[in-house]
C-alpha cells in the first residue's frame, strides 16, 4: 500500500486504517459518528492527499479540457473552479473531478478520484492531439480538507489570504502557516462549509502544517468513514457507487454539469437522451422500517417487481435515521413515493424523498 505524507500521523493518533484506493488511509480516530457531528457542528480535518491532481498548460489547454469534460469551463477565470465530469463514448461517466483555473485559458489544475488517477490521465492522454502541456502532480501534492461551520474562523490566523470570505468554488494562493504557494480553495465534500488546501510536500511542508493545525484548540482529525456519511446526508454522489462507467450524468442528475452549448465526448447522444427522457433516475430515499440499506440492494414495489438498485445508503448520524440513494425505473421517482428495499431477505418500506437529507 502507498502512504501519504501523513500516515504516521494518522498511526500515531490511533487511527483505524484501511486500504483505500491502494493507500493505507484512516477510516475513523474517535469513531465515525462523533467524527461526523464534529465537522457538522464544529470543524475537522481530513487527509485527502490520495486524490489525483493534473496540471494541463498551453494554449490549447482550455479546449482540451472542454473537448473531455461535460461542463463549460470557458466560463472560469483565474481563482475559479467548477465541478465537472469526464464523459464516456458509451454513456457513462469515466470520473468526476474538480476543474480549477490557475490561469485564463492557459494553465488549469484538474482534481480527480484516487481510485481512477492512471485511468482518467490515459483518457485525458488519448485526446490530446494538440500538445498540450500535461503534467500528473498527484503523488507529491498534498492535500487537506478542512471543513466545518467553524473551519475558515479556526485557521484564519494561520494565512493573510481572507479565507472566511472566499466565495463558493472560489480559490487563492498565498502562505499557510508560514508554508508558500498553498492553494486554498472553498471546496469540500461536506456540505458543511470550510476549505481544502493543495501544497506541494517539500521543505518538511506537511509536517508543519499539519502540526499547525492541530496546535489549534478543538481541531480534531477526521477519517474517510465519517466523510462518507457526511457526503451521503448532501446526496453527493460517490464515484464507483453512484456513479461509473454506465451511468450517464442526466440519470445521476448531473444535468447541471452538462451544458449542450459546446461539442463534448458523446454530447451528442446525452443530448438524445435528454430529449427523449431517461428510464432510470437516481433518488434519495429514507428507509420508513428498520434497517440498513445497502450498496446493490435490490429496490421493488410492494408487488416485488424490482425498480431499481441502492447504490449508497447508511444509518444517518445527523438525521437519526436510515437514507440511501438508488436507481430507480423513471416512473416510480416521485417524491413521497412508497418503494421497499430489500434487506437480506426482507422486504423493507422506505419513502422517496428529496435531496440533500440534510
Amino acid at each position: 500500500m502507498l502512504n501519504t505524507p501523513f500516515t504516521h500521523k494518522h498511526i500515531a493518533l490511533g487511527a483505524k486504517m484501511a486500504a483505500f484506493a491502494g493507500y493505507n488511509m484512516p477510516i475513523s480516530y474517535a469513531g465515525i459518528n462523533a467524527e461526523h457531528a464534529a465537522v457538522r457542528n464544529h470543524a475537522g480535518v481530513f487527509d485527502v492527499s490520495h486524490m489525483g491532481e493534473f496540471i494541463l498548460k498551453g494554449e490549447h489547454a482550455l479546449d482540451l479540457i472542454q473537448r473531455v469534460t461535460s461542463n463549460d469551463a470557458a466560463k472560469l477565470t483565474k481563482g475559479k473552479a467548477q465541478y465537472s465530469c469526464l464523459p464516456n463514448t458509451t454513456g457513462g461517466i469515466v470520473d468526476d473531478l474538480i476543474v480549477y483555473c490557475l490561469e485564463e485559458n492557459k494553465s488549469y489544475m484538474l482534481v480527480v478520484n484516487a481510485s481512477n488517477i492512471e485511468k482518467d490521465w490515459d483518457w485525458i492522454s488519448s485526446h490530446n492531439h494538440q500538445g498540450v502541456e500535461m503534467h500528473n502532480i498527484s503523488s507529491k501534492t498534498c492535500l487537506l480538507a478542512i471543513q466545518g461551520p467553524n473551519a475558515c474562523k479556526l485557521v484564519q490566523h494561520l494565512t493573510t489570504v481572507d479565507i472566511c470570505n472566499l466565495t463558493y468554488y472560489t480559490f487563492e494562493r498565498g502562505v499557510f502557516a508560514g508554508v508558500p504557494n498553498v492553494l486554498m480553495s472553498a471546496t469540500g465534500y461536506t456540505g458543511s462549509g470550510g476549505i481544502e488546501i493543495y501544497f506541494e510536500d517539500s521543505n518538511d511542508a506537511a509536517n508543519i502544517i499539519w502540526d499547525a493545525l492541530f496546535a489549534v484548540d478543538g481541531m480534531q482529525a477526521i477519517g474517510l468513514g465519517a466523510r462518507d456519511t457526511l457526503r451521503l446526508e448532501m446526496g453527493y454522489c460517490l464515484y464507483g457507487n453512484d456513479i461509473d462507467d454506465t451511468t450517464s450524468p442526466l440519470e445521476a442528475g448531473l444535468g447541471w454539469i452538462t451544458k449542450f452549448t459546446k461539442s463534448f465526448t458523446n454530447s451528442a447522444a446525452l443530448k438524445a437522451q435528454k430529449e427523449a427522457g431517461v428510464s432510470r433516475r437516481l433518488v434519495g430515499f429514507e428507509m420508513v422500517d428498520k434497517g440498513i440499506p445497502r450498496h446493490g440492494y435490490a429496490v421493488k414495489n410492494a408487488e416485488g417487481q424490482t425498480l431499481g438498485v441502492v447504490t449508497s445508503g447508511t444509518q444517518a448520524p445527523t438525521l437519526g435515521k436510515a437514507v440511501g440513494m438508488a436507481y430507480v425505473a423513471t416512473p416510480h421517482h416521485s417524491i413521497d413515493g412508497e418503494v421497499y428495499v430489500d434487506v437480506r431477505g426482507r422486504m423493507l418500506k422506505a419513502k422517496i424523498v428529496k435531496m440533500p437529507f440534510a
